[in-house]
């Protein structure tokens, strides 16, 4: 009866740890909200010999796969990729992927239609240099 009774207990332990096995792989989303893009300001001052204008200088960190929405910045805009890869376009313009070294400017009036990482698996950061209105807002949600 013991032999019996050790046998039932040791498939019973097996059993357990095969549906703990199976359960932990099952894929489970841990979180609804996406990872935002880090901004990291280097540098605000006035535009000598432009009252009421400034310039601005800053890091953006792009986590893999973010993305950022259609906006417009109203402002001259040059952006210097420092690490990984990045995909912009200006609407008009064609669709540019760079990496680093590579650049990227907007107009005061261009659409900023595509801002993202070129990549699902590793972060991408590029420098921004931006000469604007003092006080005016830095990004501007467009269509």
């Amino acid at each position: 009866m013991q032999t019996r009774l050790a046998a039932q207990r040791r498939t019973s332990s097996r059993l357990i740890w095969v549906l703990a096995v199976l359960i932990s792989s099952i894929p489970v989303p841990t979180s609804t909200l996406m990872a935002q893009e880090t901004i990291t300001p280097l540098i605000t001052k006035d535009l000598a010999g432009h009252p009421g204008e400034q310039v601005l200088m800053y890091t953006v960190d792009f986590p893999p796969g973010f993305a950022s929405p259609i906006h417009r910045h109203n402002a001259q805009v040059s952006v210097y990729v420092l690490e990984g890869s990045v995909v912009m376009q200006v609407r008009g313009q064609k669709e540019l992927t760079l990496g680093p070294g590579q650049t990227f400017y907007e107009d005061p009036n261009d659409i900023h239609v595509v801002s993202r990482n070129a990549s699902s698996t590793k972060p991408a950061k590029f420098l921004v240099f931006l000469i604007n209105k003092k006080g005016a807002p830095l990004v501007i949600p467009a269509k």
